[in-house]
């Protein structure tokens, strides 16, 4: 009898962790609405990126932006910026990236996202974590008066989704809710 007891505590645990994995598993409801919650997000980035880049926009107003947008990234979350004039893809830290381009050097610039959808399906992590892609395509443009430059390119992107259980305090009670944060940013092609 006692040789069993290892045995039957082996399978309880096992049993333990299977319930608690199944009490995380998004129902097909749930995980229509974190859908909905994450492409709602890539859109408002969408948003933000258009008005930290435009010269219309007020210093102060742009770096209001800025904290807002930085809001809806994981911690360390990069974002690749690329070019026609070059090959390579350099990655910044999400702060880093909107300096830089609220710093562009065209009097005028205009950023659209468009064709924004899901490629990969949210898929459990080990952690406990979802993760699934979403694909943009980022039209630019750079105009400069004074030296007649003009720059436009089309670039598809990929957008790292994470979707995690979170808790909350609420009227004294906890409750636990599903949190979608975008992760990396990169950069899969690039056109004129």
């Amino acid at each position: 009898m006692k040789k069993y007891i290892p045995l039957f505590l082996m399978l309880f645990i096992a049993a333990s962790s299977v319930a608690i994995a199944q009490t995380d598993n998004i129902s097909p409801q749930r995980k229509q609405a974190i859908d909905s919650l994450a492409l709602e997000k890539v859109k408002d980035l969408s948003k933000y990126i258009s008005i930290i880049g435009s010269k219309q926009t007020q210093f102060s107003e742009a770096n209001r932006v800025m904290d807002r947008a930085e809001e809806l990234f994981a911690p360390e979350a990069e974002m690749g910026v690329s070019s026609l004039s070059s090959k390579e893809i350099a990655y910044y830290k999400v702060r880093r990236y909107f300096e830089r381009l609220m710093a562009l050097n065209y009097d005028q610039v205009n950023i659209s996202w468009y064709d924004i959808h899901y490629i990969s399906d949210l898929e459990r992590q080990p952690d406990g974590r979802y993760v699934g892609v979403i694909t943009v395509y980022q039209r630019f443009e750079g105009t400069s008066r004074e030296s007649g430059l003009n720059y436009k390119d089309t670039t598809k992107k990929d957008i790292t989704i994470y979707v995690e259980k979170k808790q909350t305090q609420v009227a004294g009670r906890t409750i636990d809710f599903w949190d979608v944060m975008l992760g990396d940013i990169r950069v899969t092609e690039t056109s004129a």
